[in-house]
């Protein structure tokens, strides 16, 4: 009871919805304290049957500045309820939200493609001229031109955007993402299907008045095969433009491994490469080492364990030593645990297993 108030909002600011609700009721202090903006600074209201909203929840509404709204999309009772809070969130347009993370929870019905939970998101939005932050990876419907056009229409002030979610299919073409970048000039971090990316987007981004990109989340699938690579010195031309760009690569297991080598181009700066393709990857990784050296913090690698594969993590360990974490989900020699926790001096976490084991398995945390 002696700490500042100030320090318990911050510490409040941790709890689940429901119990910032029961906060309120303790005492008068808690009371007092939990009107704080930096108590509800980060909050997530989950809509499902399981959880529910408090009834009162709505008063605290106004206090929210970054909201994660979890919705449960096999229930229609739930997806208006979501609707609701997101509405009464951005009512009177007083700018006080700055950051939207929509999630969906559960298995949506048969056929069910979300436009409801779609629409009802663009007519909120019509009150949110002032967000800056938007998060869509969590929607796992196909998202069109129109729908992202009219998110960038209603929110100018976006500094970042991330389209990037687990749809099967990519709805979003190349000028739309150049309207996304002409309609929201103060954009900074932007997360996109690779297939929606075009020459033109990147020729867009090395316009002089542009401001400096800092985060490109790229979710590369099957639409790729599609698509025109594109070309390394264009991805040079942005790295130097943008010298403090840092790009999130997926690679989706739905991606034909013939078209893996396009994706990974030498000058690109990957900070966060995931290789999902379940196919060999024995260049692949010989290829990451030799590219993102300087450049590559965090490595996922989905593959088949081999001999080969060994050597190849092992020459990788030795060349990328800013590697904060590395997950390889097959088992691999002592020698490639032996090498990361070596060489990579700022490795923070790993999945290295010498020997099968159930799954999930369970990750090493070194700090």
């Amino acid at each position: 009871m002696e700490l500042p108030e100030e320090i318990l909002a911050h510490i409040f600011s941790f709890l689940p919805l429901w119990d910032k609700c029961n906060a309120f009721t303790v005492c008068r202090r808690w009371n007092s304290t939990m009107t704080y903006p930096s108590a509800w600074r980060q909050t997530e209201i989950r809509c499902d049957s399981e959880v529910g909203v408090p009834e009162r929840f709505s008063e605290f509404l106004p206090l929210v500045r970054n909201l994660k709204l979890s919705v449960s999309v096999s229930s229609p009772e739930n997806r208006r309820t979501g609707l609701e809070v997101l509405r009464q969130a951005l009512a009177g347009g007083d700018g006080r939200l700055r950051a939207l993370c929509v999630n969906c929870l559960g298995n949506p019905p048969l056929f069910y493609a979300g436009q409801d939970l779609l629409q009802g998101l663009l007519d909120a939005l019509t009150a949110a001229s002032s967000l800056t932050e938007l998060d869509l990876r969590g929607v796992p419907f196909t998202l069109s031109d129109a729908f992202v056009k009219g998110v960038v229409t209603l929110c100018p002030a976006l500094r970042s955007l991330f389209i990037n979610n687990g749809s099967l299919v990519c709805g979003v073409g190349g000028e739309t993402v150049r309207d996304v970048l002409r309609l929201c000039p103060g954009l900074t971090a932007l997360g996109v299907f690779q297939a929606s990316l075009s020459q033109d987007v990147l020729q867009d981004l090395l316009l002089p008045r542009r401001p400096a990109l800092k985060q490109l989340e790229l979710r590369c699938e099957r639409s790729l095969k599609y698509t025109t690579p594109l070309p390394d010195h264009t991805w040079a031309q942005v790295s130097r433009m943008h010298p403090a760009l840092a790009v999130d690569l997926e690679l989706d297991h739905t991606l034909p491994e013939l078209h893996v080598p396009s994706v990974l181009q030498p000058s690109i700066p990957v900070r966060h490469l995931r290789l999902l393709t379940w196919t060999w990857l024995l260049d692949e990784v010989r290829l990451v080492g030799r590219s993102y050296a300087n450049t590559l913090e965090a490595l996922e690698v989905q593959t088949t364990p081999s001999a080969e594969l060994n050597e190849a993590l092992v020459e990788l360990a030795t060349r990328c030593t800013r590697l904060r974490e590395v997950h390889c989900y097959c088992v691999v020699s002592p020698e490639v645990v032996a090498a990361f926790r070596k060489h990579c001096t700022d490795l923070r976490r790993y999945t290295l297993k010498t020997r099968k084991e159930p799954h999930p398995w369970t990750c090493t945390s070194l700090r």
